[in-house]
């Protein structure tokens, strides 16, 4: 279980730097879209951009599931490092971390993020497995 808790840790952090999340990416994406959103003959209103913007905003940021992603994996390594029982509370920090690695595929539009979040839900169901065979 410690070998993969590690690996989702170093898988996390592949996210977090990953070019698709930096800034300026993000904001190159942007651009693009709004100069796509305001052009045309279906051009949207000045409203209806600043809508779309702050969807593709939320929809683009990644931070908070990176911060929950790191917090869950540093309890399951207190958790394994305090020895004893701890299999219940592993497998619900699993699906925790398993539903923040879905949020983080849904969230991306670059194929290296979607690639290391299907990797992190990966290593996650592996950790689950490992975990019902210990309790």
């Amino acid at each position: 279980v410690s070998q993969n808790v590690a690996k989702l840790g170093e898988l996390v952090t592949a996210a977090a730097s990953c070019s698709a999340a930096q800034p300026a990416a993000i904001r190159a994406r942007f651009e693009r879209q709004i100069a796509d959103m305001t052009s045309g003959p279906s051009a949207l209103t000045a409203d209806r951009l600043a809508q779309e913007v702050a969807v593709l905003v939320v929809k683009a940021d990644i931070r908070e599931e990176i911060d929950r992603l790191k917090a869950h994996l540093e309890q399951a390594a207190d958790l394994l490092g305090a020895g004893g029982p701890c299999g219940r509370r592993l497998d619900f920090l699993s699906q925790e971390l398993n539903r923040e690695a879905n949020t983080l595929c849904s969230k991306s539009q670059d194929v290296e993020l979607t690639r290391i979040g299907l990797d992190l839900k990966a290593t996650i169901d592996q950790v689950r497995e490992q975990i019902q065979n210990i309790e």
